[in-house]
Order: C-alpha cells, then sequence, then structure tokens
C-alpha cells in the first residue's frame, strides 16, 4: 500500500474512526508522554477532524475550539481537573516529509494568529510573541499553548501517527503542577521513556526559560540556524499590509 493509498482510507475515515485511531496510538503500554495517555483514558481530548493539514479550510473551526477551550480552562479550574487537550487530526495528506509538514503547521498557526488580530487579541501576557525569545509560547485567543505535531513520517517514533495532527497543550496547566511541585518529577518520568521508547533522547527538548520552544512543535530535528516562520503582527494595519 503507497502513500495515496493510505491518504484515501484515511480520507472516508469518521470521527470514531479517528478516535479509535488516537485510542490505539496512545494505548501502547510504552507510549511515552504520561499526560496525554492520562487524559485520553479519562476522555479528556477534545477531538477536531480537518480535511487538509495543508490547506485553511478548517482554520476557522479550530480557532473558534480553541477559544472556547481556553476560556473554559481557566486557572481556577484548571487546579481542580486533570490534564486536558485539544487535539485536530487531518485526513490527510498522509506523504508529508518532516519539512512539508513542518510549513504546514506553521501555516495553521500563522492563520490562527492572523485571526487573533483581525479581533484585537493581544497575545498573553505571561509568555513572549518573539519566537526567538526563551519564554515565547504561541498565543491563540489570549492563551498560550504547548503545540505538538504528530504525522506518519516523523523521525521520532512518539510523533509518528497515522495522520497529521495538533495537540494544543495550555501551558496554564504546566505552570499549575510546577506550583504543585509536580512538574519536574512528570517532566523527568517522560523524558526518560521517551529515551527508552526511541532509542535515545529527544535532541529538541528543553525546559521553558531556557530556550525558546518554537523548534519542538514539529519535532523534527533542528539546529541553531532554523528560524520560525511565524510572523507576530501587532495590529490589522501590519495584518494589511502583509
Amino acid at each position: 500500500m503507497n502513500a495515496d493509498d493510505n491518504s484515501l482510507i484515511s480520507a472516508s475515515l469518521d470521527k470514531s474512526a479517528f478516535r479509535n485511531l488516537l485510542d490505539e496510538f496512545l494505548s501502547n503500554e510504552d507510549y511515552p508522554c504520561v499526560p496525554a495517555k492520562s487524559a485520553n483514558n479519562r476522555d479528556n481530548i477534545e477531538l477536531l477532524i480537518g480535511d487538509n493539514i495543508t490547506q485553511p479550510m478548517n482554520d476557522v473551526e479550530l480557532y473558534s475550539a480553541l477559544l472556547v477551550f481556553g476560556k473554559n480552562l481557566t486557572l481556577e479550574t484548571i487546579d481542580n481537573i486533570s490534564f486536558r487537550t485539544l487535539m485536530v487530526i487531518y485526513r490527510q495528506p498522509t506523504n508529508l516529509s518532516e519539512e512539508e509538514f513542518e510549513k504546514a503547521l506553521w501555516d495553521r498557526l500563522q492563520n490562527l494568529h492572523n485571526f487573533d488580530v483581525i479581533r484585537g487579541q493581544n497575545w498573553d501576557q505571561n509568555v513572549d510573541s518573539d519566537p526567538n525569545s526563551s519564554h515565547f509560547s504561541m498565543s491563540i485567543g489570549g492563551h498560550s499553548f504547548f503545540v505538538v505535531g504528530l504525522h506518519p513520517h516523523a523521525s521520532r517514533p512518539a510523533r509518528r501517527f497515522s495522520n497529521p495532527a495538533l495537540a494544543f497543550n495550555l501551558h496554564a496547566q504546566f505552570e499549575v503542577l510546577r506550583e504543585k511541585n509536580k512538574y519536574d518529577r512528570i517532566k523527568e518520568i517522560v523524558r526518560q521513556r521517551d529515551t527508552e521508547f526511541s532509542g535515545g533522547p529527544n535532541p529538541m527538548l528543553d525546559d521553558f526559560g531556557n530556550d525558546s520552544e518554537a523548534p519542538q512543535y514539529s519535532g523534527r530535528k533542528v539546529d541553531e540556524n532554523w528560524e520560525c516562520p511565524l510572523q507576530h503582527k501587532e495590529d490589522i494595519e501590519q495584518y494589511d499590509k502583509n
């Protein structure tokens, strides 16, 4: 079966079938991301299905869902619930290279940011908007997210999913874990499990505040010369010029 055959099959799958694929992926006993496994077990992954990650046709739907997701998970509610994630799985294409997937990921994030600009929504003040900053995080609807990209041709097994997908994790959830002195322990467990699962440590991982998290989003290994394609825009006039 070639990549085109896979695209045809995935294009016919409904939401329940994609949910089953995700369940199978995360139920692997050795899968390293413990928070993701926990969220899935508790039915705390809000799932959207998109058509094509290289196209903008589902960006408005995704943006609207993220606005509600971020609004509902305030610091007060986060403190009393388990880890939650919003994830969008795209039907196609399933044959993207790591570079092509990375471009598609940032195209989607750029459009989501553009919607913020049109609405007059400011960047989350708890993080930086400069992708080169060690305190950068993707802001959508005034809430910062750590974005995890997955796709069939990811070099890291933990990112190698049947379809292109984006998982949005609120930064505020990690801050609550830090306040409860749980973050470092969970981080150590996940990184050790990932090393065992993948046969070696992930060279792109780093702690928030040490280096920009932007290079981590796509899962592709990049060097110090990598430049984030995201263009932060302050207002609608700057948006119109682009």
